[in-house]
């Protein structure tokens, strides 16, 4: 669950905006550019790109991770 106690809807992901909780490389502030669509429709959603706003740098992850307080807070703090 998000901070908000509310669960996170894989398909509203697009554009969101993240902080990480220890930051790497003053790599703070993320946005999901792109959510990935499973190969088969009738699958979920697995996988989202995260992109660090300072640095431009791109990663691919599971978008559950961003369920975990302990490394991720929604919104830009």
């Amino acid at each position: 669950m998000t901070q908000s106690n509310r669960p996170l809807n894989p398909k509203k992901l697009r554009l969101s905006k993240w902080s990480a909780v220890n930051p790497k490389e003053k790599e703070k502030h993320f946005l999901v550019t792109k959510v990935i669509d499973p190969e088969q429709p009738k699958h979920l959603i697995e996988l989202v790109v995260m992109e660090a706003v300072l640095t431009k740098r791109s990663f691919t992850m599971r978008w559950e991770e961003l369920t975990d307080p302990t490394k991720w807070v929604q919104g830009w703090i």
